[in-house]
């Protein structure tokens, strides 16, 4: 009887390590992706942000929402940086629904963006960091932990992995991805290349447009992520100086007991 409860334990345990590693072979392995904003002193680049919002205005913000993003902080320093009167204009184009009017109004730097009209679409305040426990052994976080891999990567390869297969299910269409848990998603392939024109004059492949609006998306989750990061450096520094000062002065202070020791 023992034997039989140890045999079944065992087997039990081996099936729950093969749920994830099938699953695990069955999604390809995220890639690692360059981003400036990477490591302790890494900080976005305002072009690429720029860029990112561009691509999320003319492609994404059609499906997603971005409803946790105030308007008036793409002037923020850190950001995008965008002149008042750019933010103020970018704002206008949108209509924001006014409780107050009871009707639609000309959006304004203090609203923020609307939420998604399409029943099942996320919202994308959030969803670098959100998906940043996709990565390292089967989702415990370790790449980005050791490696920086984290929301922004997953965004990007998920963005580039279509095959351009595609199935029906229940009524519902998916579309084939080699990133996404399971390979198949509900939403189509947002990005073909050439899907904008960028102002700075840059080419829109699908990599860079995937870079950019992932870029813009970790900064519309971490958007004091620069500040953040100067604070923590101003910190350390702070901390090491007081840490040498503390040493001469302790070095100092037993100086004389020292040399009557000796």
């Amino acid at each position: 009887m023992k034997k039989n409860c140890l045999s079944f334990f065992y087997l039990t345990f081996s099936l729950l390590l093969s749920v994830p590693a099938f699953a695990a072979e069955k999604t390809q392995r995220i890639e690692d992706i360059d981003f400036s904003f990477e490591g302790p002193l890494g900080t976005y680049e305002r072009n690429q942000l720029q860029r990112g919002l561009q691509v999320f205005t003319e492609v994404c913000s059609g499906c997603h929402g971005l409803r946790q993003v105030a308007f008036r902080t793409l002037g923020d320093s850190g950001g995008p940086e965008l002149t008042p009167k750019q933010v103020k204009a970018y704002a206008a184009e949108y209509e924001i629904y006014d409780p107050e009017l009871d009707d639609y109004r000309e959006g304004r730097p203090s609203d923020k963006f609307p939420v998604s009209g399409i029943e099942n679409a996320p919202d994308l305040s959030l969803i670098a960091k959100a998906r940043a426990g996709f990565h390292g052994p089967y989702g415990t976080g370790i790449n980005q932990l050791l490696k920086g891999m984290g929301g922004p990567e997953y965004i990007v390869n998920l963005l580039k992995g279509y095959t351009e297969e595609e199935k029906e299910q229940a009524g519902t269409t998916l579309y084939e991805n080699k990133y996404f848990p399971g390979n198949w998603i509900g939403m189509a392939q947002p990005l073909w290349g050439d899907d904008v024109e960028y102002i700075d004059g840059t080419e829109a492949s699908i990599e860079q447009e995937a870079k950019d609006v992932a870029a813009f998306l970790m900064w519309a989750a971490e958007p004091k992520l620069n500040a953040r990061k100067e604070f923590g450096f101003t910190a350390a520094l702070y901390l090491i100086v007081l840490a040498i000062l503390l040493y001469f002065t302790n070095k100092k202070l037993w100086a004389n007991i020292k040399k009557r020791q000796a």
